[in-house]
């Protein structure tokens, strides 16, 4: 990128030569950083805390995340030393949610504490060029029918940024999200959480994982030899959401709802919050989009809102890029909002579900039994662990009907003349993926007649292979976030699956 600077006094503007502004550094904006970047967009992304915070509220990836990550080839580096774990909770009940059920190369949870995921993505986003500024913060937005301006506060003043599109990945109080004008409904709330990293005096009587009393509930896990993450849920009592907590606030909170304090002092970090849950109405309004917490927040429980977030990057990132190289075709970008307001929806209703079960009112009581029974039922455990992993989710895509259309490409075994691949192999580059698994002509004449027309052919591989996991299938169109544009069996007839592939591909994939 090239920087022309003018001025020295200390609100001197300069511009870059470059293409996506990202406003937040947490895990959603570095991974959209990095997908740009892997499709040769310009991008930086600026933060405005100085230093990345060492403090979690979230602390896993679910199998959706890691099988993502594993198409980019990150999952290695996420998993070196980290711990995984095949049961999760879900409202506190005391029946365990059972991910190892899960049909995925990756059925279970793995341990990344947030600042954890942070870190690792932006070293990779960094690894293929992007610019990552930490101490600038963005103070106001504008667009026009040519792009997008920031006004920016650094250390060394203020300057203005102009790119041709601008993305907010800058958490539930979005000034992005405001600037738009993008209206964020939703529900206030009325559950108080207040949370400590502290050293627990008394941890040999300190209980594990979730524990409820008839005045609330309370989560307490060891994170080293020395912390423990302490959690009280209130359901009564409200407080100012914009106060900050106290070690004396939070220890009152651990006597009323456990009956002791467990001795608890020397917080590194005291946070809370409540069970508000708001969704903005669209993701995009012109060339400023939104992505993460700043396009829906909601109680942080089953482990789903990093997540959540990073589907959102994976999502988006792809569309941007042809939007930005000028191949898009039309409505590509605008199916970011289509797709991915309905699986935050989504979640926003399981974690309100799990609020209401939480709650300790003996009303519910009931309730929190029938549901523990249910959970003992093999298939309600399944339905649980694939809506927590977000394995489920599937886009309704155009094109003829099948089976795979929207879904997820599974990591099918694959043997080609270079010898035997899994499928995620031929995605880490963050382009799509045309898969011919019978030969068929009319898959490579599709192709071919394609790629001959475009300006930049790296936007689509393909692929010749056979694949013993579905011998009945003829070909599969995967898009760079691993969902199935097209799919096609072997007894299709030859004009229709190619004019499905050819109109597949035009529609993901352009045709200048």
């Amino acid at each position: 990128m090239s920087e022309d600077r003018t001025g020295n006094d200390e609100n001197a503007e300069y511009e870059l030569d470059l293409e996506v502004i990202v406003v937040g550094g947490g895990p959603v904006g570095m991974l959209l950083a990095r997908e740009l970047r892997i499709a040769r967009v310009g991008a930086v992304v600026l933060e405005r805390l100085p230093e990345r915070t060492p403090h979690s509220k979230a602390f896993g990836l679910h199998a959706r995340s890691l099988e993502s990550l594993d198409r980019r080839g990150m999952l290695g580096r996420f998993r070196e030393g980290a711990r995984s774990w095949n049961n999760g909770h879900f409202a506190g009940l005391d029946e365990w949610v059972d991910f190892s059920a899960l049909d995925s190369t990756h059925a279970y949870a793995l341990l990344s504490e947030q600042t954890r995921t942070e870190r690792l993505l932006e070293e990779r986003a960094v690894d293929v060029g992007a610019e990552i500024r930490r101490g600038h913060e963005v103070t106001a937005v504008r667009q026009d029918a040519d792009g997008v301006e920031a006004d920016v506060t650094g250390p060394d003043g203020g300057y203005t940024l102009r790119a041709k599109y601008l993305v907010g990945c800058d958490g539930g109080r979005s000034l992005v999200r405001g600037a738009a004008g993008i209206g964020f409904p939703g529900t206030g709330g009325r559950v108080t959480a207040r949370l400590g990293d502290v050293i627990l005096a008394d941890r040999e009587n300190a209980p594990m994982g979730m524990e409820r009393t008839e005045r609330g509930l309370l989560f307490c896990v060891p994170l080293d030899d020395t912390y423990h993450r302490v959690s009280t849920f209130d359901f009564e009592a409200a407080r100012d959401p914009g106060e900050e907590l106290t070690l004396e606030e939070l220890t009152a909170s651990l006597r009323e709802v456990w009956g002791g304090d467990l001795g608890a002092h020397s917080p590194r970090w005291l946070s809370a919050f409540t069970d508000s849950a708001c969704q903005a109405d669209r993701y995009r309004e012109g060339r400023i989009l939104i992505a993460g917490d700043a396009a829906h927040t909601h109680f942080p429980v089953g482990g789903q809102g990093v997540n959540l977030g990073l589907q959102d990057a994976f999502n988006l990132g792809w569309k941007l890029a042809a939007a930005v190289h000028g191949w898009a075709p039309e409505g590509l970008l605008d199916s970011y909002d289509r797709e991915r307001q309905a699986p935050a929806r989504k979640v926003l209703a399981n974690t309100r579900a799990q609020i209401a079960l939480m709650n300790p009112d003996p009303y519910v009581t009931p309730l929190r039994e029938l549901f523990t029974d249910l959970m003992r039922k093999d298939q309600v455990n399944l339905y649980l662990a694939e809506m927590l992993s977000g394995v489920t989710v599937r886009y309704a895509l155009p094109g003829p009907e099948h089976r795979l259309l929207g879904d997820f490409a599974r990591d099918l075994e694959l043997r080609t003349d270079e010898g035997k691949s899994l499928l995620p192999e031929y995605l880490k580059r963050g382009t799509g993926l045309l898969l011919d698994l019978a030969g068929r002509p009319e898959v490579g004449e599709a192709y071919d007649e394609w790629a001959g027309g475009v300006r930049w052919a790296g936007r689509l591989r393909h692929v010749r292979a056979e694949c013993d996991q579905e011998p009945g299938l003829a070909g599969l169109l995967v898009r760079p976030d691993g969902h199935v544009a097209w799919a096609a069996d072997r007894d299709a007839s030859g004009p229709e699956l190619r004019e499905g592939l050819s109109t597949a591909v035009a529609t993901w994939f352009g045709t200048v």
